[in-house]
């Protein structure tokens, strides 16, 4: 069992950037596809990035960047440090939200799909990202 915990948000205008991270404690991350999450005011929280686990083979699953995130967020991971990144780039004021990071050892990222909340066993406290226009 891995316990989450995400770090990184905050206030920042829009056509900046952030880096949040995603650290477990308890376990390493590499067995576990990861997703990222967010929830705007009001709003369901909806995934928007997935990925295969560190130590998947390299044919078996993918990355999957919803399209309003595509060609600006970029997720990256280092299992050695068991945290996983996600660099948010060119952020717009619907970017908004409290973003969550998520992990699970069944889960698989085909690349093509939305990660769903109830897919995932693991979830960080989540962090808050402002975005000021």
């Amino acid at each position: 069992q891995v316990e989450l915990v995400e770090s990184g948000g905050g206030l920042v205008q829009a056509g900046g950037s952030l880096r949040l991270s995603c650290a477990a404690s308890g376990g390493t991350l590499d067995s576990y596809a990861i997703g990222w999450f967010r929830q705007a005011a009001g709003k369901e929280r909806e995934g928007f990035l997935c990925t295969k686990p560190g130590d998947a083979l390299p044919h078996y699953g993918g990355t999957y960047y919803a399209d309003s995130v595509k060609g600006r967020f970029t997720i990256s991971r280092d299992d050695a440090k068991s945290t996983v990144y996600l660099q948010m780039n060119s952020l717009e004021p619907g970017d908004t939200a409290i973003y969550y990071c998520a992990a699970d050892l069944t889960y698989y990222c085909s690349g093509d799909q939305s990660p769903k909340t109830y897919e995932f066993e693991y979830w960080g406290q989540g962090t808050q990202v402002t975005v000021s226009s």
